[in-house]
């Protein structure tokens, strides 16, 4: 396997990692939002240290740029505060509708890439993408209804989108960082969470087994093994690809959520799979 392929399937590695997210988040029970992100973060910190200790350069691989820190960084605390606040302050269908812009804005934003060319079959496979997204999340009784009391909310859901893709073409920009500097950006981003955890929020911790394991579960996969799989994808591999099948994410999360019961099937969940999984193969073939 070529190692453009190699990489992007790694990359895939971590959509499928996300897709566990919403579950995992679930069961934790009613932890805070940044205590749970210092928990989380720094487990998936600590779960690259040994790889960090490993790399033949020592606590010498550390020694990046500025900008590398800031994106490393400011990208995973400044997108899961943004998000956290965003679910706060608007209704979450909406606001995970907003923010799941990010892998179509990474489709589009990557023409601006050295070397990257955008096709038709890119764009019609995002767009497809993200209305599989859209039917998903407006399925909700009620539907949608952009109520402009929620407006700030709304925003910040936006910058989410932003925050991400930028995050993500820009880590494709400084591709020399070595992915052993994620688990650095970790366990800053758990350091940053508690301080703010200290500051705005009351302690709860997990109540029994299951949601330790949850809490466990989710800085070991989604907020740990997903970030290192996705710099090395989106570095490495086909990043336009990586974006538009990032919409399955939502659809596989659905699917976990209806299996363990905390959802109910539908033809809209059906209809989805479809735009979505089209939609990917779409953007697939215009990749060859």
């Amino acid at each position: 396997m070529p190692p453009h392929s190699a990489a992007t399937l790694i990359g895939f590695g971590a959509i499928v990692l996300w897709s566990a997210l919403a579950l995992m988040t679930a069961a934790s029970g009613t932890i805070p939002p940044f205590e749970l992100a210092a928990l989380t973060f720094l487990i998936g910190g600590g779960l690259g240290v040994p790889t960090l200790l490993r790399n033949p350069q020592g606590f010498g691989v550390m020694r990046q740029p500025l900008p590398v820190w800031i994106l490393g960084i400011g990208g995973l605390f400044l997108y899961h505060a943004v998000y956290f606040a965003a679910l706060r302050l608007a209704p979450p269908a909406e606001a995970g509708l907003i923010a799941y812009l990010w892998p179509l804005l990474i489709v589009l934003m990557s023409a601006l890439l050295p070397g990257e060319r955008l096709r038709a079959g890119h764009v019609i496979g995002a767009l497809a993408g993200f209305g599989g997204v859209a039917l998903l999340l407006g399925s909700k009784e009620g539907g949608f209804g952009f109520d402009p009391r929620y407006g700030a909310g709304y925003a910040l859901a936006f910058c989410c989108a932003f925050i991400w893709s930028g995050y993500s073409i820009l880590s494709r920009r400084y591709k020399n960082a070595p992915t052993e500097m994620v688990a650095v950006y970790c366990l800053a981003t758990a350091a940053l969470s508690l301080v703010a955890h200290c500051l705005f929020e009351t302690t709860v911790w997990p109540d029994g087994t299951v949601q330790w394991l949850a809490v466990a579960g989710l800085g070991l996969g989604p907020v740990g093994a997903a970030f290192y799989l996705w710099d090395h994808g989106v570095k490495r591999g086909d990043i336009k690809l990586l974006g538009v099948t990032s919409y399955a994410a939502p659809v596989l999360s659905t699917l976990l959520l209806v299996v363990t019961g905390y959802a109910e099937a539908s033809l809209a969940l059906g209809l989805a799979a479809v735009l979505i999984v089209g939609g990917a193969l779409l953007a697939t073939r215009a990749g060859s």
